[in-house]
């Protein structure tokens, strides 16, 4: 038995019934551009606390922001969504989840996967947003292989020298040093037959990276292009359906170069809504697919599921 099925088969018998009912609701949502289907499909959930998110932001005027949208100050559990796009003979992944080493409650790419008519096999190509954990820490199995042996793994050149560095674990701060560390070890993994790209290129047909920096030094984002049907698939550049679109201009939490994270997000959500792109994000509700209005400085997330 290969490694591969004997992980799959001992997951089954360790979920038993249970894994099978939950299996329908991993595959979120999905869109279709011209010949080009994209779909969500769960790698779970996270539990963060309030603070991380919100602790830094003032107070007074995030208040009404929480009433809002009826959120929980002190603790947040975004949903994870990995993207599949589906074109011609490509099956492309962009991340591949936190794997079975970050939370508990995240790690589910494999069971949503078996929601679908496509394998592990299948997969022709893994594309990374950027290296945290929640979208990376899934690419190997708990042999040190890789999760999808037949992709082609692509990754922003920028993303790829910084968590490559020796020096990152040094200087990143010290709460995100276990990223830094996890971020190494997957990498180095794939260092033979990683290819890289950079801003502004069509990776694939249909298929080009803009850079989206400051939630992580390389951060990338993705616009999947049918005729003049698009679609911006946007990582964690934009992180929440709340804060991020009605104060893109504050600075979050969990972005490492806020700042520059911040201008990011503007940008972006100016795109998004004066080009009439959908969106897909790794953290937005309902399977992370919608479309964004604009609300003179602020925005809108509308869900499409």
């Amino acid at each position: 038995m290969h490694r591969r099925d004997f992980l799959k088969t001992t997951g089954v018998m360790a979920g038993g019934l249970a894994l099978t009912s939950l299996i329908p609701n991993l595959v979120h949502a999905s869109l279709t551009l011209g010949n080009t289907k994209i779909s969500t499909l769960s790698d779970g959930t996270l539990g963060l606390p309030g603070d991380m998110v919100y602790g830094h932001l003032p107070q007074d005027e995030l208040a009404p922001i929480l009433e809002k949208y009826s959120l929980d100050r002190k603790r947040v559990v975004p949903e994870c969504n990995v993207t599949l796009v589906q074109s011609g003979e490509n099956k492309v992944l962009f991340d591949v989840g936190a794997g079975s080493n970050f939370m508990p409650t995240a790690g589910k790419i494999l069971e949503s996967l078996e929601g679908t008519d496509l394998s592990v096999d299948d997969i022709t190509h893994v594309i990374f947003t950027h290296a945290h954990p929640d979208h990376i820490w899934g690419l190997l199995d708990d042999f040190d292989d890789p999760v999808f042996p037949n992709a082609t793994h692509m990754i922003g050149k920028t993303e790829w020298e910084y968590w490559m560095n020796p020096e990152t674990v040094n200087s990143i701060e010290p709460s995100r040093q276990a990223f830094a560390v996890g971020a190494k070890n997957r990498l180095s993994a794939i260092e033979d037959a990683v290819s890289f790209f950079k801003d502004g290129e069509e990776i694939l047909p249909g298929i080009a990276a803009h850079a989206s920096f400051g939630h992580t030094p390389g951060h990338m984002a993705f616009e999947v292009r049918s005729g003049s049907d698009a679609a911006m698939i946007v990582g964690d550049s934009i992180v929440n359906h709340h804060v991020a679109f009605e104060r893109p201009d504050w600075h979050s939490g969990s972005d490492q170069d806020p700042e520059t994270g911040a201008k990011t997000r503007i940008a972006l959500l100016d795109k998004i809504t004066t080009d009439k792109m959908q969106l897909i994000g790794f953290h937005l509700p309902n399977g992370g697919i919608g479309r964004c209005e604009r609300k003179d400085n602020s925005y809108q997330f509308i869900s499409e599921a």
